[in-house]
């Protein structure tokens, strides 16, 4: 018998469950409230196909109908089981909503497609997204073939790029970006 205190008001128990004691019955009550819910459902619909079926002048054994229901629905959760996860959402920074058949390749392409576009007339948005991936892909590119980078050998790395890319690279300026300029440089990049 209890004093009626706050712990009885705020249902403090004397023994504490661990979790593992409340997680295994809340799978119980889940469980049990996803049957009965299936159930229930299996019930109604071989209730409306037997009224459907009665209307048209025509019977079917109560134990099958509810034998095929049962397995549809095994059949649907097997199904569910199995089902590839949903598509990641892919976040766009215009507003628009992007379709689902997008993907992130295709996303990045289109990204990288709008900063050159618009690189074109900002020299200061070339400077800053367009110049320093071109200088990290010609660093790994040298790194995968050769062995260095420009950092680590300059000299070599100046000769395998030529000219115009190390200046480009090592010394960006703020001119306009030219497109004969850009196919230059990935041509240099491209025959290392």
């Amino acid at each position: 018998m209890s004093d009626g205190g706050l712990d009885d008001l705020f249902g403090i128990a004397d023994t504490p469950r661990t979790v593992e004691e409340t997680e295994t019955v809340d799978r119980r009550r889940s469980m049990m409230i996803t049957l009965v819910g299936n159930a229930v459902v299996i019930g109604l619909v071989a209730i409306v196909i037997t009224a459907g079926l009665r209307a048209l002048g025509t019977s079917i054994s109560t134990v099958l109908l509810v034998s095929l229901l049962i397995g549809l629905r095994v059949i649907i959760y097997a199904a569910g089981l199995v089902a590839p996860p949903p598509a990641p959402r892919l976040r766009s920074r215009i507003g628009a909503s992007p379709s689902p058949t997008d993907d992130s390749l295709r996303a990045a392409v289109r990204r990288w497609e709008q900063n050159l576009d618009r690189a074109h007339s900002d020299p200061e948005l070339y400077a800053r997204n367009v110049l320093p991936v071109l200088a990290e892909l010609t660093d790994e590119r040298l790194r995968l073939r050769h062995g260095f980078t420009r950092a680590s050998d300059p000299r070599r790395a100046r000769e395998l790029l030529g000219d115009d890319l190390w200046s480009a690279l090592s010394e960006p300026g703020r001119r306009a970006l030219k497109a004969r300029d850009v196919e230059t440089y990935l041509d240099a990049m491209e025959r290392l």
